[in-house]
């Protein structure tokens, strides 16, 4: 049980990264397309 939460903890901290990094990605492009 311990080491199955261990994982799904990994796997959130590696999607919540995976969310910033669009995030920071859609914001770059919308500023770079709104001319």
């Amino acid at each position: 049980m311990e080491k199955e939460n261990r994982q799904l903890r990994a796997r959130v901290k590696e999607l919540e990264l995976g969310r910033e990094i669009l995030r920071r990605a859609a914001k770059y492009f919308a500023a770079e397309t709104s001319w």
